[in-house]
């Protein structure tokens, strides 16, 4: 059977299983098996093993589990209300001021934890009332929160990026240098939107009142509660940076040093820890049969001449270099809309990468536009998670209909920074080239 016929049925089949319902990591392991079965015959089952071994042990995965146990960690101790509290106090007399705070704060929250639910969970219960109750306009706050949440995916410590990096094979410290300035480039366009449309309009977002801002003793007592889980951050990525530790270690000490920040702060309690350590369970080894499933449909389909066949079909299309790269970010922008983030990366990078990497492009530039895409998927309907929080948060009266509007200058702005990212790759690969190898 021809590699480009097994190519067909292998994702056809793909497809009728997730339309089914068939959970992602069973969908790809299956579909798996059966071409071992067919094609290399019951003497080659031992691929699963091999598959499983090298997904559940390694080294770089290690770090999903230490990092979402730190995010979960910070966000169980109440570190968002006290963020909250300081950008009310610094921000709130400015026109919009509530919502570039919520951005700021996601941004932050980000940089702790790696998931996109942390930033738009938290803000949702504690900063959207705020700015409701204030008489914010309802686009403006939903929108801040819903985009700044997608944050947690981009500036690193970020999840998709370490699965990238496993999949890919490519330095995960390198994706995580390679995300932090489209962060703040993406996080500060969010910002600058805001601050101009409350500008021109001082009702979609009025200042707080006079006696609600506090003195400058209290804007300077507000920053304490924030200092240390700063402080842990620019320790974790400065330590990748400057190639003092791997991506591994680094998370170790992000999730020991949330411990004692927890501590210092006393909000340690044995009910936050239980908390923390059963979420993690339930992330981690979600995400660990899905990187099983996905290592075995990888090996299987590149034992049966995948790349090869890629490349020749490239090769024979003759169709520039670049146009195949936005084909890509069309095909994810449209997965986003109708799949989970780590569905598309499953399904897509075993394919794209290898790809990318014929066309002679960086991997770890096309990781970030692969992350930036994955973020509209997270505000892109129908499927986008990010809308599902937020029907769960807004007060009655608010319609699906009015979330969907929210969003849709920030997917703009989204799409802005992509394309910035696509023409200018300097600014995604200028801090990885700057790092430090890990000693």
């Amino acid at each position: 059977m021809d590699i480009g016929l097994i190519s067909l049925i292998c994702f056809v089949l793909l497809l009728i299983l997730l339309v089914l319902g068939l959970p992602i990591a069973f969908c790809m392991g299956g579909v798996g098996v059966i071409f071992i079965l067919l094609k290399l015959g019951p003497s080659s089952l031992f691929l699963i093993a091999t598959s499983t071994w090298e997904a559940l042990t390694a080294y770089v995965l290690i770090s999903i589990p230490l990092f979402v146990f730190m995010a979960y960690l910070l966000e169980g101790s109440g570190m968002a209300d006290d963020l909250f509290e300081t950008m009310y106090r610094w921000l709130g007399s400015v026109r919009g001021g509530l919502a570039m705070g919520v951005v700021i704060i996601c941004t932050i929250f980000a940089a702790m934890s790696g998931m996109s639910a942390v930033g738009t969970l938290t803000m949702g219960l504690i900063a959207l009332p705020a700015m409701l109750k204030r008489g914010y306009d309802k686009g403006i706050a939903m929108g801040s929160v819903a985009a700044g949440g997608t944050l947690g995916i981009l500036i690193p410590p970020s999840v998709p990026m370490i699965i990238y990096g496993f999949l890919a094979q490519e330095s995960v410290g390198q994706l995580f240098m390679g995300g932090v300035i489209p962060g703040l480039i993406m996080s500060s366009i969010f910002i600058l939107y805001i601050g101009i449309r409350c500008g021109l309009n001082k009702d979609m977002g009025p200042a707080i009142p006079k006696e609600e801002r506090g003195t400058w003793g209290q804007k300077f007592a507000s920053i304490r509660g924030v200092i240390l889980p700063l402080i842990l951050v620019f320790l974790v990525l400065g330590f990748i940076y400057l190639g003092i530790t791997t991506t591994t270690e680094a998370a170790g000490i992000g999730a020991l040093g949330s411990l004692i920040v927890v501590l210092i702060y006393r909000k340690f309690s044995r009910k936050l820890v239980r908390n923390s350590l059963m979420k993690t369970l339930r992330i981690t080894v979600m995400a660990g049969w899905i990187i099983l499933g996905a290592t075995l449909f990888t090996h299987v389909y590149s034992a049966l001449g995948a790349s090869e066949f890629v490349k020749q079909l490239i090769a024979s299309a003759g169709v520039n270099r670049w146009v195949v790269v936005v084909i890509m970010q069309i095909i994810i922008l449209f997965l986003g809309c109708f799949m989970d983030p780590t569905g598309i990366q499953i399904i897509t990078i075993p394919i794209f990468v290898p790809l990318i990497k014929t066309l002679g492009f960086d991997a770890v530039w096309f990781g970030i536009l692969f992350v930036i895409n994955l973020e509209m998927g997270y505000l892109t309907p129908p499927f986008g998670y990010n809308l599902f929080y937020m029907k769960m948060l807004v007060p009655k009266g608010v319609t699906m209909g009015d979330i969907y509007k929210s969003i849709v200058p920030f997917v703009a702005m989204m799409m802005i920074c992509l394309a910035i990212m696509m023409v200018f790759p300097e600014i995604v690969l200028w801090l990885p080239k700057m790092m430090m190898p890990a000693r």
